[in-house]
């Protein structure tokens, strides 16, 4: 029996994660910390706000005085940090709120993890941290090794977050792990973001935007493939590593958008190609082989069964996107609180 502290549990994908977690493990308990901002949402929970190991606290990362008084009250023994502003065009508008949350608040939680103690403080980062590669090499991959290069102030806010992390290790010895992902998808995401938004979209017949030509490349990790291999690394892996997390998925942006609209039988016309993004990023491509090897971990699902799955998920949960996108999720806590 562990008692968890999940941060941005309020989230996408530590949402997914709460959901996986606080029913494959009825004997550990789950303390869900989220600020609820724009892209936190209650609504995402409600299939386990009443499970006896489930618990929500509605608190910011930044806030020292209300974090330390969590940790003295519940006594984690492990830390699992979601928590973060992720949006890459947001970052672009306003730098400063992605280094508070992303790096003063990753800051706050380890102080608290030091004071009071913990197994293992896990951070959850992204492969944007290891900047592009070009699209003409398709041998390179991102390894745990390859040197940081960002090239937003939301992929640089989150390298910031990695390097304290593992100077927290180094120079405190806090037991700690690192996970870099590539892109997830899958239910419950917030519909700013590509796959989502194009689904929706595609459903209402509206204009599909596409940066640039549309040539830009990601890897696809299905979000619940994600949080095995999570599970896996906060249970198992060595304190001061560094995990990368792939779905073994490249496509191209336009692949993606055509996947979609073949997949709801939409004509491709739909698509209206826009000002590509300022510094944005060519190719990600993450090499997984450490943690497949280490830990045993293989994803469940290809692109092409997730993809099907996600857009399915959407199209039976219109009343969760439409209370996203009209901010009626917003007043949740109003309502039940």
């Amino acid at each position: 029996m562990a008692k968890f502290l999940v941060t941005g549990g309020a989230g996408f994908i530590g949402g997914n994660f709460l959901h996986i977690m606080v029913n494959r493990y009825p004997n550990d308990e789950y303390v869900c910390l989220d600020a609820l901002t724009y892209a936190g949402n209650m609504e995402t929970l409600e299939p386990i706000l009443n499970k006896p190991n489930f618990k929500f606290v509605h608190e910011n990362i930044c806030n020292r005085e209300g974090v330390f008084k969590l940790f003295e009250k519940e006594h984690f023994d492990y830390v699992i940090n979601f928590a973060a502003e992720s949006h890459v065009d947001r970052s672009i508008e306003d730098p400063e709120i992605f280094l508070r949350t992303n790096i003063l608040g990753t800051a706050v939680l380890m102080d608290a993890c030091r004071k009071y103690g913990i197994k293992r403080f896990h951070q959850v980062s992204t492969d944007e941290v290891y900047g592009d590669l070009p699209l003409d090499r398709k041998d390179l991959f991102f390894t745990e090794s390859t040197p940081l290069h960002t090239s937003s102030p939301y992929s640089a806010s989150k390298a910031s977050a990695d390097l304290l992390v593992l100077a927290y290790h180094r120079t405190f010895k806090l037991p700690v792990t690192i996970s870099r992902c590539s892109n997830n998808y899958g239910p419950y995401q917030f519909p700013e973001k590509l796959i989502p938004l194009m689904i929706q979209k595609a459903s209402r017949d509206e204009a599909l935007p596409v940066y640039g030509n549309g040539s830009n490349v990601r890897d696809w990790l299905y979000v619940g493939d994600h949080c095995n291999a999570i599970d896996l690394i906060v249970r198992n892996g060595k304190d001061g590593e560094v995990y990368n997390v792939g779905g073994h998925n490249e496509k191209t942006n336009l692949e993606v958008v055509k996947t979609i609209l073949s997949a709801l039988n939409k004509p491709e016309t739909l698509i209206n190609y826009v000002k590509d993004r300022p510094g944005h990023d060519l190719r990600y491509a993450i090499d997984p082989k450490k943690i497949e090897t280490e830990l045993g971990w293989k994803p469940e699902h290809n692109f092409k069964t997730g993809i099907a799955a996600t857009i399915k998920w959407n199209l039976e949960n219109t009343k969760w996107l439409h209370n996203v996108e009209s901010g009626e999720y917003m007043n949740w806590m109003k309502k039940h609180y």
